[in-house]
């Protein structure tokens, strides 16, 4: 039993060791997934920047809440401007957010292009 199962595992093991041989990436490959990476990082930054600024907003309405109900004017107004700070913050991270999707999606064009680009070039493809 033990011999049938190595004698049936050692092609299939050598068969995923080796794997498909994978050419280097072209340069037009490289570049968009470095491209892609770096939208990837933006976009979670940006998106734990909008977060912070939702968070500051709910803070300022609490807070202008509160002075409302205490009829004190100056936390009122503390509170109407830490909502607009976090309103400001979350609009800034929305457009960092747009800008990072499109890095990523140049990312993915100048990767495809690179693909077509190294099979263009291999030898006996068809033009």
């Amino acid at each position: 039993m033990t011999r049938s199962i190595v004698g049936l595992s050692l092609p299939l093991v050598a068969l995923l060791f080796a794997g498909p041989v994978r050419g280097a990436q072209s340069a037009g490959e490289a570049e968009g997934n470095r491209m892609e990476r770096k939208g990837n990082a933006e976009e979670k930054a940006a998106n734990a920047e909008k977060a912070h600024g939702e968070k500051l907003e709910e803070k300022g309405k609490a807070e202008q809440k509160a002075g409302k109900k205490n009829h004190n004017k100056h936390e009122q107004a503390a509170g109407e401007a830490t909502e607009k700070k976090g309103e400001a913050i979350e609009k800034a991270a929305d457009a960092r957010a747009d800008e990072a999707k499109q890095m990523e999606k140049s990312g993915n064009d100048a990767e495809k292009a690179g693909v077509k680009a190294k099979k263009a070039a291999e030898p006996g493809a068809k033009n």
